[in-house]
């Protein structure tokens, strides 16, 4: 499975924590994040990441168009609600795209630990059957 991962500066660390906890998971998976938080997980895990621009720069952009063309399978998207960015419609574009072609999305560790835990359990295979 393709794995998009997004994460506001305010969630970084957070991100690098969930990646960590859930390396074993991970590890069987192709990992795709914007910039930053891409290296901050590489750095943390020592997986392999896909690292697209930083968010700001058109990261965000590039996962949108990858969702677009049915090639990421789950978005955990680590978002601060409390602070927008300038650059909030990319972000919104995000969550709209996965809405549009019912691409999994986490916008909270909660969700992003059901998701990940699904994904382990094979709940998520039949994301392979629309391919």
């Amino acid at each position: 499975m393709k794995i998009g991962l997004v994460a506001h500066d305010a969630k970084k660390v957070l991100m690098q924590n969930f990646c960590i906890a859930y390396r074993g998971i991970l590890v069987n998976n192709e990992i795709y994040a914007t910039g930053t938080t891409g290296r901050l997980v590489e750095e943390a895990t020592n997986l392999p990441v896909y690292k697209y621009l930083a968010g700001h720069l058109g990261g965000e952009k590039q996962l949108g168009s990858q969702i677009e063309n049915n090639d990421i399978d789950l978005v955990i998207f680590l978002r601060d609600p409390l602070n927008p960015k300038p650059h909030e419609p990319d972000v919104n574009n995000v969550v709209q795209l996965c809405d549009r072609y019912n691409i999994p999305l986490a916008t909270n560790l909660a969700s992003a630990e059901l998701l990940i835990k699904a994904l382990a359990k094979g709940d998520m295979d039949w994301r392979a059957t629309i391919k």
